[in-house]
């Protein structure tokens, strides 16, 4: 089993920050990707930010320049830290890794259960 856990949400006013983590744990043999989508109410789930094993990363351009993804290799962690928040930011924020489990051969993608991110202006 794979399980990740995210954590950090809450509510803040526009222009503070917000630091999201979220952990992968269980029999993973290898970690592909992290990354962090976000929906709002009556939205589709959409990306925020990735990163990929290699270290290369890749945000959407709406926080461009706002937020930051980094990712801990040794403890299996994505980070998400957010700066200028904006009430636009405002959505469940939910964890993807595209986890390769151990004695198997195929990554899927796994979800954590999300956070809430409140901004209000």
């Amino acid at each position: 089993q794979v399980q990740l856990v995210e954590s950090g949400g809450g509510l803040v006013q526009a222009g503070g920050s917000l630091r999201l983590s979220c952990a992968a744990s269980g029999t993973i043999f290898r970690i592909n990707s992290m990354g962090w989508y976000r929906q709002a109410p009556g939205n589709q789930r959409d990306l925020v930010a990735t990163t990929s094993a290699d270290g290369s990363t890749n945000y959407a351009d709406s926080v461009r320049g706002r937020f930051t993804i980094s990712r801990d290799g040794d403890k299996n962690t994505v980070n998400l830290q957010m700066n200028s928040l904006k009430p636009e930011d405002t959505a469940v924020y939910y964890c993807k890794a595209q986890i390769v489990r151990l004695a198997q051969t195929v990554a899927l993608n796994y979800w954590g259960q999300g956070t809430q991110v409140s901004v209000s202006s």
